[in-house]
């Protein structure tokens, strides 16, 4: 990955969602991990094309696996975030914390 890539709030979000899923990260859970911890609706289409695009910067990788769930049918992609996608995560959590040292009040107080 280039040290200038930069991620999005959403794939952030699609990333960390990814890793709180562990084994259980099928679009399905991860998508409800997004709208349940970020509390925010998360349309199938914004979802995929964020996956895709993960995919193609080498952040996200993914695996075909028979889902363990007897309603659901076919083989089921399980994602998984690639050391690139940690990486990723790292220095946009590093970006982050740079920008906001010293505003917490600031920011705080504005609620």
């Amino acid at each position: 990955m280039s040290p200038k890539t930069f991620l999005g709030e959403f794939e952030q979000m699609v990333l960390l969602a990814i890793l709180q899923e562990r084994e259980n990260a099928f679009a399905l859970e991860v998508r409800r991990e997004i709208e349940r911890s970020a509390d925010r609706t998360v349309s199938r289409g914004a979802f995929y094309t964020t996956l895709d695009r993960l995919e193609r910067k080498g952040l996200v990788a993914w695996l075909e696996e028979t889902p363990r769930d007897a309603r659901r049918s076919g083989p089921l992609r399980r994602f998984s975030v690639t050391p690139d996608g940690v990486l990723a995560l790292r220095e946009s959590r590093k970006a982050f914390d740079a920008l906001s040292r010293g505003l917490d009040g600031v920011i705080e107080g504005l609620g």
